[in-house]
């Protein structure tokens, strides 16, 4: 387990990037409303499924061990942003602020979970882990 664990994380992650942008990118995630409400200034027609996109490589990325120190980046860049609805939105995030999470709130809340395996996923892939195993 102490030997795959990491690799597990890694494709958990990608899985979980390509599925969601690819319903993005197709109309269909149950996140659209949150996303066009969040980033009112732009047409949610163009950027939801531009955000779709960059969330599949960001996907694709995980699985090529080559940009992970890279793809790492745009993770917690992304993650960053999709925090922003909490500030932004409370009362669609929050029954009782900070204690009583709706369920869209708990839908960002649990990004925590997936910026921390991204963290533990860069630990491994980084510039030690490429100089061992001459990938540079």
């Amino acid at each position: 387990m102490e030997k795959e664990s990491i690799n597990v994380m890694r494709i958990s992650l990608a899985i979980v990037y390509i599925w969601f942008g690819a319903l993005k990118i197709f109309g269909m995630s149950p996140a659209g409303e949150l996303v066009e409400q969040t980033v009112y200034w732009f047409r949610p027609e163009i950027f939801i499924p531009i955000l779709g996109i960059c969330e599949v490589f960001i996907g694709l990325g995980l699985l090529i061990k080559k940009f992970i120190p890279y793809t790492i980046l745009l993770l917690l860049l992304h993650m960053t942003v999709t925090l922003f609805p909490i500030f932004i939105l409370k009362t669609i995030c929050f029954d009782s602020f900070p204690l009583c999470p709706t369920l869209i709130g708990q839908y960002i809340i649990k990004n925590i979970v997936l910026i921390s395996g991204a963290l533990v996923v860069s630990g491994k892939y980084n510039e030690k882990y490429y100089t061992e195993m001459n990938l540079k």
